[in-house]
């Protein structure tokens, strides 16, 4: 029974895009996807069952080819096993605008992956239902423990709503700051008619040709909770961002730090180990530097590169 706080039915989604993300198929080996798993074991799987509010299905997207690896099997009856009350796996690619392609196959790649997974997941939802929440949860990200609840109290109109602040955390120390990005953040939430959710025409029209979490606000009315609601976890396996960003702000102190975790529902997590990759000391780095040498080296001997270093 999936109700708002204000008790008109809705269906709640968070949706993570496990693989598939990204370029070169969105996948950087084995290695590399059980470093991810271990994360979102200890971090972000303690946040979303600390959330107050429980009426949420977890949506979990792979490429195809994930359909008989064994990791990613174990993985799913571990979940079964947590408090989570529903759980989904797809294997048909990502749901969303992937900011990574942005060439004539980008469309195609998202339509098709919504044609084939949107049948999958109208089977978990209540007929009743007049609205559909569509939560971005990244894989390595956390939301604060009251963010299910308030999204779930917002009025319900075709809009999306997201933070335009949080923190940001180093996984290895939990050393949190605050984190104060310039646009957008990559932590929103689209709210769905179900009629427009499941139509993969009017969906598509929905969103529009949003190919970047900076831009949901030119196509969507884009409303902000007004806190610091979700935390960055950095850690070597990032793609993209590390704990010195250029978007990191002040430091919190001890005080400060133990109440954030406690918000988050990962005080008593313990610190991640994990083999630490030479992207540890990359990230490091200042963020220009970072930008120019994979400027110089180029994108693909950048990863070349990476999948060495990590065998």
């Amino acid at each position: 029974d999936y109700q708002s706080i204000s008790m008109v039915k809705i269906n709640h989604i968070l949706y993570i895009p496990m693989t598939g993300l990204g370029l070169y198929n969105g996948y950087r080996g084995d290695n590399w996807l059980k470093n991810r798993i271990q994360i979102f074991k200890q971090f972000v799987l303690s946040s979303l069952l600390n959330q107050t509010n429980q009426n949420f299905i977890l949506l979990v997207s792979w490429r195809p080819e994930e359909r008989s690896n064994p990791i990613v099997l174990e993985f799913y009856q571990y979940l079964k096993k947590t408090k989570l009350r529903t759980i989904i796996f797809t294997y048909h690619g990502i749901l969303f605008w992937d900011d990574k392609y942005k060439d004539d196959k980008a469309e195609k790649r998202l339509k098709d992956g919504l044609e084939k997974t949107l049948p999958i997941i109208k089977q978990y939802i209540d007929d009743s239902a007049e609205w559909i929440l569509f939560t971005i949860q990244p894989s390595d990200d956390i939301y604060l423990g009251s963010v299910v609840a308030d999204l779930q109290s917002q009025k319900l109109e075709e809009k999306a709503v997201g933070f335009n602040r949080g923190y940001i955390m180093d996984y290895f120390t939990k050393e949190v700051s605050q984190y104060n990005p310039t646009t957008s953040s990559p932590f929103y939430t689209i709210y769905f008619p179900k009629e427009k959710f499941f139509d993969i025409n009017k969906h598509m029209k929905y969103i529009g040709y949003c190919q970047s979490h900076e831009y949901v606000n030119n196509f969507l009315k884009y409303d902000f909770l007004d806190y610091r609601g979700f935390i960055v976890g950095c850690h070597s396996e990032n793609i993209s961002t590390g704990y010195n960003i250029h978007f990191k702000g002040e430091k919190l102190n001890q005080g400060e730090t133990k109440k954030v975790l406690e918000k988050a529902g990962i005080l008593e997590v313990e610190l991640l180990q994990i083999k630490r990759s030479w992207k540890r000391l990359y990230f490091k780095l200042p963020h220009w530097l970072r930008r120019k040498i994979r400027y110089y080296l180029g994108e693909r001997f950048y990863v070349k590169w990476y999948n060495f270093i990590n065998g």
